[in-house]
């Protein structure tokens, strides 16, 4: 089998997780088995996701190839955006540089805090009165 111009990575960002696969081709991108256009409605979202790959100028040198599960709109872009950028740079190592001055290959490690007991949520408690 000839898989050696495939690239995998994966990214992670609160609780979603987006495995990408680049492979050479027009700039194809299909994430969930759906164009992204129809994936992802919002055009913020759309340029945010595109912007990796805008950076480095290989914008219709690859296709990309997205399964993406857990979380929201936004968590679901971060995970891909990260993803992206990993696997870029496994096409060419010397991109690092780059896309770590647009800190694309940083991982966000913020995640939702867990709800505390007797607490409504993870701070904020039921109301207090003295009498």
């Amino acid at each position: 089998m000839e898989n050696t111009n495939i690239f995998y990575a994966t990214g992670k960002r609160k609780s979603s997780i987006a495995k990408v696969w680049l492979r050479p081709g027009n700039g194809k991108f299909i994430v969930n088995n759906k164009n992204m256009d129809e994936y992802f409605v919002q055009d913020t979202v759309r340029s945010m996701l595109a912007s990796p790959l805008a950076l480095v100028e290989k914008t219709n040198a690859f296709d990309v190839k997205i399964t993406v599960l857990g979380g929201g709109i936004s968590g679901q872009a971060g995970a891909i955006v990260l993803g992206l950028a990993r696997a870029l740079l496994l096409v060419d190592s010397d991109l690092r540089g780059i896309l770590k001055d647009y800190g694309y290959l940083t991982r966000d490690s913020r995640m939702k805090e867990r709800k505390k007991y007797g607490k409504k949520g993870a701070r904020a408690s039921y109301q207090f009165s003295k009498r």
